[in-house]
């Protein structure tokens, strides 16, 4: 396991679970929860699920990576859009999983230059891509012009 030099933490309490709420310790973040009907859960209008907040997560961090990797090869991937949909259900082996799905697209890089810098990202600089591999299946789409 990779150690690191931390230069940031982000801090977060949840109460209640999944039917409760989670808050960063600077208020940034605030959000109910609820386990969404698909999950038998009441799924309570303006609630969120941790998928959710994986995914907003995940997208905006590979959204910093793709742009820092970009700028490396003097490129420019600062209008990307990345769409990020984490899945969650039950592993073959018991408990839960996720599934991770990301789309990225950028109309202004060729397509053969954004998937490898789209490949470099996730290869070599998100920490979410980092945290994920060889835990849970990310699979990436890309879309250029």
């Amino acid at each position: 396991m990779d150690t690191i030099k931390p230069v940031f933490t982000a801090v977060a309490t949840a109460t209640g679970g999944r039917n409760g709420h989670t808050q960063s310790d600077d208020s940034m973040v605030s959000v109910d929860l609820s386990v969404p009907k698909a999950m038998g859960g009441p799924g309570k209008p303006n609630t969120a699920t941790p998928e959710h907040l994986f995914a907003a997560g995940y997208a905006a961090c590979f959204g910093g990576a793709l742009d820092f990797v970009a700028k490396q090869h003097k490129k420019d991937a600062s209008k990307a859009t990345v769409i990020c949909a984490v899945s969650i259900g039950p592993r073959d082996g018991g408990g839960f999983g996720l599934a991770v799905k990301m789309n990225v697209e950028d109309n202004t890089l060729p397509q053969a230059d954004l998937a490898a810098l789209v490949n470099e990202a996730h290869e070599k600089i998100c920490p979410y891509s980092h945290a994920t591999r060889g835990n849970v299946p990310v699979e990436l789409e890309v879309k250029g012009s």
